[in-house]
């Protein structure tokens, strides 16, 4: 039995390493058409790698991905996170959990991860490939010929693994064997503020903040960074995934409310506040942080809203009140564009999920072929659960292929 996978990417080489580990006898060809093997795993969390999440409840962990809640669903009964800790311990990386549920590598390296995998697949005898881009492919016999860069290889069977394509025509060679392309937009994008002057604060956290998109029922929560182009932190890429088709509609275009209290209505905002001026006349408001924001940030939104952060609390009158609970719950901010999160490009869109069996990872359409990570119409929001998708989809490709 001869195996190809297509991309040399993390779904790539769980598949390739899964092919050899529940068939030996098969031989595996891994192809990737740049020079580079593992790139996002790399560089993803600051070059940590997010590998998954500390959630052992395959429903629960379901819930974290806007596209492919279902279909990860059944996935996740075959190979879930506890898989994922359980094999990278077996290849001798011990994972650790940190106090939001990421989990990383105990080196903080994604070195690590990459030793890891490499080595496994090296030990597998899967036979890597480079600079080797597939051009083409179609059914020979009960098998696949594919035309590649470097020529043509007759396969018995293709896992396509090659990540997501910010252009549908990326996906054409797909969509031209028969399945269903859900066209592809950018997921998990920060939020460009031009000539805002909150972006002075850039470097400030807000911890924890909850931010919605005005006329939509898109909202998330988490901690917020002001950047030197706007806004970004984990609340806001959430609110770019869950938000990823939406936002697009509207050409990034649209005005994010942030909730500075975390979330806090109105009225007990405005009892903290008339608490501290009751209570403490002649303390400097800039002294009176509320809801554990940074200072900077506090002094910043009464200025906002024409009040003198050196002002003693007695100072705040009705008028100034409700003006400083209206900047602290419902403060808004005009979005003008995007940008990628780093370099973790990560797309809502890809081959349609009706067209590939969540059981099997095999193609309904194309006999002999099976696709494992973001090629499919699945995305996660931040915190590892890209990575679990890329994992879980990879395993059960292999091992089913």
């Amino acid at each position: 039995m001869r195996v190809a996978v297509i991309g040399g990417g993390a779904a790539g080489f769980m598949a390739a390493i899964s092919v050899r580990h529940h068939h030996p006898q098969a031989s595996v060809l891994l192809l990737e058409k740049s020079d580079k093997l593992l790139a996002k795993v790399r560089i993803s969390g600051g070059g940590r790698c997010n590998v998954t999440h500390a959630c052992a409840n395959d429903r629960e962990m379901a819930r974290h991905y806007p596209r492919g809640e279902r279909f990860l669903r059944k996935a996740f009964g075959q190979w879930g996170a506890r898989d994922t800790i359980a094999w990278f311990n077996g290849e001798g990386v011990t994972l650790k959990t940190e106090d939001d549920g990421r989990m990383f590598p105990v080196t903080d390296s994604s070195g690590t991860i990459i030793d890891a995998l490499q080595g496994a697949a090296e030990r597998a005898q899967v036979r890597v490939r480079m600079q080797c881009a597939v051009q083409g492919m179609e059914r020979s016999g009960e098998g696949w010929s594919l035309r590649t860069s470097g020529g043509t290889e007759h396969v018995d069977r293709v896992i396509v693994a090659t990540g997501g394509s910010p252009k549908r025509e990326g996906l054409g060679w797909l969509e031209a064997l028969g399945h269903r392309i859900v066209e592809p937009v950018p997921s998990l994008f920060t939020f460009n503020l031009p000539e805002d002057p909150v972006r002075a604060l850039m470097g400030v956290v807000a911890d924890p903040v909850q931010v919605r998109i005005a006329g939509t029922k898109l909202e998330a929560g988490g901690p917020l960074l002001v950047t030197h182009w706007g806004f970004s932190g984990p609340a806001v890429l959430r609110l770019s995934a869950w938000g990823a088709r939406d936002l697009h509609r509207l050409g990034y275009r649209a005005t994010a409310v942030v909730n500075w209290a975390g979330g806090t209505g109105e009225e007990p905002v405005r009892e903290l506040l008339r608490s501290v001026r009751d209570t403490q006349p002649d303390r400097k408001l800039k002294n009176a942080v509320p809801f554990r924001l940074p200072a900077r940030l506090w002094s910043f939104l009464l200025e906002k809203v024409g009040v003198d952060p050196e002002a003693p609390a007695h100072t705040l009158d009705r008028h100034a009140l409700n003006r400083v609970v209206n900047v602290l719950t419902n403060d808004a901010y005009p979005m003008r564009g995007k940008t990628t999160f780093k370099e973790e490009f990560v797309t809502a869109g890809g081959v349609s999920l009706d067209d590939v069996d969540p059981a099997t990872l095999r193609s309904r359409v194309a006999p002999g072929l099976h696709f494992a990570g973001e090629v499919l119409d699945i995305d996660g929001i931040t915190g590892g659960f890209n990575f679990q998708a890329a994992w879980t989809t990879g395993w059960i490709a292999g091992k089913l292929a």
